[in-house]
């Protein structure tokens, strides 16, 4: 337990130390920012127009600048945009051993590789965590500041909770991306595979089979209208995905040549 302990400390602190989280925080900043601007543009429609901007487009969205539907795009934003963000954290985490030249110094300390790796995927998980409640809070207060109607306790409680929840199915569904910065030896190959794994999400959201495919279950999750089409084994797979990403991940850095 020492050497686990130690480890995510280390490992923790590599992230503290490094500029990508606080990129990261910027980039999915711009989700409370984006959401608490289409709020005002559904509150504001004659300022909208008169700045030539989106009133008649924000209208074709069918929305409603009210707390539920807001909390809804928020929690739609966080499974989207979590997929590239939270992906970015286990990509780096693990990528940047590779990419410094560090794998072999990491290897030769007494600790085992099983250690390591959980630091890793802890270090990244608790990156992803701080974002989501970030990201949640200034969303909370945007809202708050916008005096957005419909704002029992439930209602508010419940969304955050779907936000929550969508965040937690995302940070599953990337671990694989640990195994891709390991096999790719940096951060290309996983980034790519991100981007990949977003479209054929799409492809397969629209073909109508969204519930199976790991990628797409937090954002069907996130839309409250199409969470019911989920059933039990989406959560599954999810799990299982999550599951596997960390089991694959670990027998490749045990079986593969680490003398790179």
């Amino acid at each position: 337990m020492n050497d686990f302990t130690n480890t995510l400390w280390i490992e923790l602190l590599k992230v503290r130390r490094s500029r990508v989280p606080w990129f990261s925080a910027v980039g999915l900043l711009i989700l409370p920012l984006a959401a608490g601007f289409m709020m005002f543009v559904y509150q504001n429609p004659e300022v909208a127009r008169s700045m030539g901007m989106i009133s008649a487009k924000a209208n074709l969205a069918g929305g409603s600048a009210d707390w539920p539907f807001y909390l809804s795009v928020f929690a739609q934003g966080i499974a989207i945009g979590g997929i590239f963000l939270f992906g970015l954290a286990e990509s780096w985490v693990f990528g940047r051993e590779f990419s410094d030249g560090t794998l072999k110094d990491l290897l030769a300390v007494p600790v085992s590789r099983g250690a390591i790796l959980l630091a890793k995927f802890v270090a990244a998980a608790v990156w992803s965590v701080i974002l989501t409640l970030l990201v949640t809070t200034v969303g909370l207060a945007l809202g708050a500041l916008l005096r957005l109607p419909l704002g029992s306790p439930a209602v508010i409680g419940g969304g955050v909770v779907r936000i929550l929840v969508s965040a937690l199915l995302v940070m599953l569904v990337v671990t694989p991306v640990a195994l891709f910065a390991s096999v790719g030896r940096g951060y290309l190959l996983p980034l790519g595979l991100i981007v990949f794994f977003v479209a054929i999400a799409n492809l397969i959201a629209i073909a109508g089979w969204g519930s199976y495919f790991p990628w797409t279950v937090p954002s069907l999750y996130a839309d409250a209208a199409k969470a019911g089409s989920l059933e039990p084994v989406s959560y599954w797979i999810v799990f299982l995905t999550g599951l596997a990403g960390i089991a694959v991940t670990y027998l490749w850095w045990k079986q593969a040549d680490q003398s790179r």
